[in-house]
């Protein structure tokens, strides 16, 4: 039998396997704290409609999901996610290891790692491959996802 913090991880990116981000949602506190190398420190609704954006915009989207591991606290998750990126029409594989903290039964905490530089050379091409790894191009990005997190949550 794993850990219902498992099983809550499990039904975390089963929801998104279906791109269900209200089933996503349901999976954290109303003050979830969720960062990655792009949305580098969303809070609450903030987080929650960040799922729901991606969700909606999705093109070409699979995901497959492995190591998961929960205790009482803590708990992970190693998830791969294939898409097509809407601005330049390139596909991206993203290798992502997600780290958790739990509250009362439900996800307080959500860090995602992974290569930016590796994930700009697959969304951004020749453009990403010469400059991803740059700190301008990392805040270019940065900024470019923040302005649609903005639209969208201005548009609901």
């Amino acid at each position: 039998m794993s850990h219902p913090n498992a099983e809550l991880i499990t039904r975390f990116y089963q929801a998104f396997q279906h791109l269900d981000a209200e089933a996503m949602a349901a999976c954290y506190t109303e003050d979830v704290q969720f960062s990655d190398p792009v949305f580098t420190d969303l809070r609450g609704a903030q987080a929650t409609d960040m799922w729901r954006m991606l969700a909606s915009r999705a093109q070409g989207f699979s995901l497959k999901f492995s190591e998961v591991q929960a205790d009482d606290r803590e708990g992970r998750a190693r998830w791969v996610a294939t898409y097509l990126f809407s601005q330049t029409g390139r596909t991206v594989v993203n290798d992502i290891r997600a780290r958790f903290v739990f509250r009362d039964g439900k996800i307080c905490q959500h860090r995602d790692r992974f290569d930016l530089w590796r994930w700009s050379r697959q969304a951004l091409g020749i453009k990403g491959l010469l400059l991803g790894w740059t700190p301008l191009v990392h805040n270019a990005i940065r900024a470019q996802a923040a302005k649609g997190l903005a639209a969208f949550r201005g548009g609901r």
